[in-house]
């Protein structure tokens, strides 16, 4: 692979990560909280950026924007380490970019109270919960996006972007009050890093590796190898 075609991989990432936190972590900081009866606004916030980004430049780069679906293509040898290595500097550079401009264009009082959108344990879920609760909104989002964008029989060039963003926003329908759902090491990234708000800060780390692995090895395993033929059959 050429630099140049590296670097065009490394900006539709950096682009597409900058706008999933912009207009996500914006989204939560005008709606003033995750919490807040506006939860619906935030989801399809998130939902349509990332549908509209996959859309976009998901024929350049693939699409990812998370650093756990990258992991997800590197464990199942989908993207070389090294590429990787450049996917998520640009995903994590483009996530802490996204949340210093959150934090210095809107109003300082409304990006306070809702800490820059970090992600949050809801009340009465604990670390190990929220752990485990990110794992799962993440296997179904890198389930969808192996299901649509990586197979060869799916449907990457019509509907790949609107099933991975409607993806995201069924899960923070469902997860935002709990987790704050964020299924991105780099959506939790770069709030916390801006505001220096870490609370908790492994549950959007570990948790969204894990689903991503395990959706992405299952997925490899069951309908992308090929098939072994029956007993009787020519090999």
């Amino acid at each position: 692979m050429s630099a140049e075609d590296t670097l065009r991989r490394a900006v539709a990432e950096f682009v597409g990560a900058f706008a999933l936190i912009f207009i996500g972590a914006g989204s939560i900081v005008t709606a003033n909280g995750i919490h807040d009866p506006a939860l619906i606004g935030v989801a399809i916030a998130h939902g349509l950026t990332i549908a509209i980004m996959v859309s976009a430049v998901g024929r350049i780069s693939g699409g990812h924007f998370n650093p756990a679906i990258t992991f997800g293509f590197l464990i199942t040898r989908r993207i070389k380490p090294a590429l990787a290595v450049v996917y998520w500097l640009a995903q994590f550079g483009g996530a802490a970019l996204a949340a210093l401009l959150v934090r210095d264009l809107l109003p300082r009082a409304s990006t306070e109270a809702v800490k820059l959108g970090v992600p949050a344990l809801g009340g009465g879920v604990d670390a190990g919960a929220g752990f485990a609760l990110e794992a799962i909104f993440t296997f179904f989002l890198v389930w969808a996006v192996f299901a649509t964008a990586v197979d060869p029989r799916g449907a990457f060039k019509s509907i790949a972007g609107l099933a991975i963003g409607l993806t995201i926003t069924i899960d923070i329908l469902f997860g935002g009050p709990l987790t704050g759902a964020a299924m991105n090491p780099a959506r939790a990234f770069g709030p916390q890093l801006v505001g220096n708000h870490w609370s908790d800060g492994w549950v959007w780390y570990a948790g969204p590796v894990l689903g991503a692995s395990v959706a992405a090895a299952l997925y490899e395993l069951l309908y992308l190898r090929p098939a072994r033929p029956e007993a009787g059959e020519p090999a």
